[in-house]
C-alpha cells in the first residue's frame, strides 16, 4: 500500500482547467441531464417572446432596483464582493442582468395574465393554501419503510435520527427529517390526502409515491392567508398555464 501512494506521489498530475461552456454542455448530455435543462431555456425563451407580444419590459430604474436588493440579500456590499461572487458563478455582469431582467419579466406577466383573478381563485380554492411544517422519511424499499414506522409508532423511537439514518431525501435526511413549511398545493396529491387529517406530532404512513415510500409527520398547522399565499397563488396558477400552454413546459409542481 505504501509503494502504492509513493508511484502515485510520483505522477505528475496536470492543473484542472476551468470548464468552458462547450464542456458543460457536453457534460450535461452524458449525464442525461440535457433535457431538463433544455426544458427549462426554453420555458425562458417562450416567456421573453410572450413578453415581448405584450409589450410587457422591464425599466432601467426597475433593473437597478432588483439588482440592488439581490446584492443586499446576497450581502454583496461593494464593488469587490459583487465582482467576486460574478467570477464564483462564472458568470458576467450582462449574464446577472439578463437573470434579473427576465426574473422581473416573469412577474410582470404573472400578474397581467392572472392579477385579476387571484381573489376569486383564492376564495375557491383557499384549502390548497394552508400550509404545513413538515418532516419525512423517504424510503425506496417497502419493508424498510414499515420498519421504520414501526420503529416510530410502536417503539417511540426518535423521528430525527431515523431520518438521518435511513431517509433516502437529501433535505430530511441532512435536516434530521424536516423538510421545511410547505404550502398543500406544492406537495403531492398522495401526501396531501394521506396528512389531511392528521394531527401535529403523528406519524403517518408509509405513503407511496412515484418518489418512494414516505412517512410523515405534521410538525404545525397553519391556516391559509391571503397575505402571505398571493405570491404561491400566482405561482400555481402561472405553472398550470404553461404546463397547459404547450405539452413541452410540463413541470412537475409537486416536490
Amino acid at each position: 500500500m505504501t509503494e502504492t501512494l509513493e508511484n502515485i506521489k510520483l505522477v505528475s498530475v496536470p492543473e484542472i482547467a476551468p470548464a468552458t461552456d462547450e464542456d458543460v454542455i457536453a457534460y450535461l448530455r452524458y449525464s442525461h441531464k440535457i433535457a431538463e435543462y433544455a426544458v427549462l431555456a426554453e420555458g425562458h425563451v417562450f416567456i421573453l417572446n410572450i413578453c415581448q407580444q405584450l409589450g410587457l419590459t422591464v425599466s432601467d430604474e426597475e433593473l437597478q432596483t432588483a439588482g440592488d436588493a439581490f446584492r443586499l440579500e446576497h450581502k454583496l456590499i461593494g464593488v469587490p464582493e459583487t465582482l467576486a461572487w460574478l467570477q464564483q458563478q462564472r458568470i458576467t455582469v450582462e449574464d446577472w442582468s439578463k437573470g434579473i431582467r427576465l426574473e422581473l419579466l416573469t412577474k410582470k406577466l404573472k400578474e397581467h395574465l392572472f392579477g385579476d383573478a387571484i381573489d376569486g381563485h383564492y376564495l375557491s380554492n383557499r384549502q390548497h393554501y394552508e400550509r404545513v411544517a413538515l418532516s419525512q422519511i423517504l424510503v425506496s424499499d417497502l419493508t424498510e419503510a414499515k420498519k421504520v414506522t414501526y420503529a416510530i409508532q410502536e417503539s417511540n423511537e426518535s423521528f430525527c435520527a431515523l431520518a438521518l439514518e435511513y431517509s433516502k431525501g437529501k433535505q430530511s435526511k441532512q435536516n434530521g427529517g424536516f423538510v421545511g413549511v410547505r404550502f398543500l398545493s406544492e406537495l403531492m396529491p398522495e401526501i396531501v390526502q394521506a396528512i389531511s387529517q392528521a394531527k401535529e406530532g403523528e406519524a403517518i404512513g408509509p405513503i407511496q409515491t412515484k418518489l418512494g415510500y414516505h412517512i410523515l409527520r405534521i410538525e404545525k398547522r397553519f391556516p391559509a392567508e391571503f397575505s402571505e399565499s398571493r405570491e404561491q397563488v400566482l405561482k400555481h396558477l402561472f405553472q398550470n398555464w404553461l404546463a397547459n400552454t404547450t405539452p413541452t413546459f410540463r413541470t412537475e409542481q409537486h416536490q
